[in-house]
């Protein structure tokens, strides 16, 4: 096999690679990761002093499992107590993406 052959099989290997990398995240955990995990952390459950001074809830409080969807995604666009809004911010899609893959983490 000559250099230019292997080369060329190596670097779409890799691109290959990179591709299913990045289908691997659904797109409600990349906008959960990049706008939500700061305070809500990774899990869903958020840092003690994030929680203390803003008031955020694990996934797992009764409180948070009592909101249904609904509720979280307008909880969400339209922000409640400290937690901006973020309509302006994320689509309407991402928002609900975002809130379903929180609701899994509440399993």
């Amino acid at each position: 096999m000559s250099r230019t052959t292997r080369f060329g099989a190596a670097l779409a290997a890799a691109i290959l690679f990179a591709g299913v990398v990045g289908f691997a995240q659904s797109g409600g955990e990349a906008v959960y990761k990049a706008k939500c995990q700061s305070c809500h952390g990774a899990q869903g459950v958020p840092n003690p002093g994030i929680a203390k001074m803003m008031g955020v809830k694990p996934v797992t409080d009764p409180a948070v499992k009592a909101h249904s969807a609904a509720e979280m995604i307008a909880i969400t666009a339209n922000g409640k107590a400290r937690m901006p809004a973020f309509k302006s911010k994320l689509t309407d899609a991402q928002i609900k993406d975002s809130v379903e893959y929180f609701r899994t983490l509440m399993k």
